[in-house]
């Protein structure tokens, strides 16, 4: 009785999460230029002016840059702090790590209130680089996260036994730790990519409608009209997301990265 209960709970669960997704799918998929459940007449041709107009191109483009450009910078920040707190544990480096999770940690509207405050201070208000370097420290918490998760699974022997050999620091970072923490800081990129995508507070407030990401345009297109290429937007960033995530699941250790440890 027990196991039929919680199956029945789990299915509906999985109903409710999978039901906006069919919905937002049928949409895009509606002949008619209207959004519409159930579709009236099937076409793709939403998905091909996602990728042939110029005003979506373009915020595709911005999307997409931003992404890449703002999950580098993410990693670039948190593989050095992550890598200090693990060697050296002294109070500075902890309160680095707190640092670089803290933006995350407050509501999105409070870090992209101090974003917009600190942007219109250099005149930078506006500009796609203010909002790649917001999203960038953002989300460092990410792959600081996951990179920590990483070093924290080595075996300190290794480095020790590398140290003894006569390499120095330089040499055990890129022989020892670096080829060993590598899968965590891909998946940390990825998530923070992910999230930079899909992300709309943050990138409105630095930037308002002078940068268009395709969440901006998504919005904007609900305020002055309605079309289904804002649902083909939608299904592009979940096939996005699940791709990216599955990929993790496949070739990464996804259970550690959720928090979960190695039994010795």
């Amino acid at each position: 009785m027990k196991n039929m209960i919680g199956r029945a709970f789990v299915a509906i669960v999985l109903l409710f999460l999978v039901a906006p997704l069919v919905v937002v799918t049928g949409v895009s998929l509606n002949q008619q230029k209207q959004l519409l459940f159930p579709p009236q007449g099937l076409s793709v041709r939403w998905y091909g002016e996602l990728f042939t107009k110029n005003d979506w191109t373009s915020s595709l483009t911005n999307s997409m840059m931003i992404a890449i450009f703002a999950s580098l910078l993410a990693v670039s920040i948190a593989l050095p702090v992550a890598h200090l707190a693990w060697s050296r544990r002294s109070p500075i480096s902890h309160a680095l790590f707190g640092l670089g999770i803290a933006p995350f940690m407050l509501p999105p509207v409070i870090s992209a209130l101090g974003f917009l405050v600190f942007w219109l201070s250099l005149g930078l208000y506006g500009n796609i680089l203010a909002t790649i370097v917001s999203h960038g420290v953002f989300l460092v918490a990410l792959p600081l996260v996951t990179i920590s998760l990483g070093l924290e699974g080595i075996d300190r022997s290794l480095v020790e036994a590398a140290r003894t050999m006569g390499a120095n620091r330089r040499t055990v970072f890129l022989t020892v730790v670096f080829p060993l923490i590598r899968p965590y800081l891909i998946s940390g990129f990825a998530f923070a990519a992910v999230l930079s995508l899909n992300e709309y507070i943050i990138a409105y407030m630095v930037a308002g409608f002078s940068v268009e990401t395709i969440p901006i345009k998504v919005f904007n297109s609900l305020r002055y009209g309605y079309t289904p290429v804002m649902a083909a937007a939608a299904v592009l960033f979940v096939f996005i997301a699940v791709t990216v995530f599955g990929a993790v699941a496949r070739f990464g250790d996804l259970p550690r990265l959720l928090g979960a440890h190695r039994s010795s």
